[in-house]
């Protein structure tokens, strides 16, 4: 099991929030047309956060064994509600992956299989289950 974190309303923002874990910390917010202060990224821009900073973990430990020559890599992450042909509204999070090196286009073909086996990713599109319990 994984080390909890800790999410606790802050003063700054109406939604201002610190996100504590035993090393770290960072703040979450909303922006300010929603009555925050804008003090940190939003939610889901930490879940886009988390879904390219482990493709780009990934994709370095997968070149990284292989020896490939990759200098550089780089994920851009964004992330939109739509309605897809069934009516049901759905997360989309599109990635563009960046791989800079002397790299075959056998080689940068791989790249993108193994983006797609980041353990973020594999839980995002495997779903999740979620239990909430109270606590005084």
């Amino acid at each position: 099991m994984s080390e909890t974190i800790t999410v606790s309303e802050r003063p700054g923002g109406k939604y201002t929030n610190d996100v504590k874990s035993s090393r770290h910390l960072l703040l979450a917010d909303e922006p300010v047309e929603l009555g925050s202060a804008d003090l940190g990224p939003t939610p889901f821009e930490y879940l886009c956060g988390a879904l390219g900073a482990c493709t780009s973990i990934t994709l370095r430990m997968y070149a990284d064994r292989k020896k490939w020559p990759v200098q550089h890599i780089s994920v851009d992450v964004s992330h939109a509600k739509e309605i897809h042909g069934d009516g049901i509204k759905r997360d989309v999070f599109t990635r563009i992956v960046r791989v800079t090196g002397d790299l075959d286009e056998a080689q940068r073909a791989r790249m993108l299989e193994i983006a797609d086996k980041c353990p973020v990713h594999r839980t995002l599109e495997a779903g999740s289950d979620i239990i909430t319990k109270g606590a005084n």
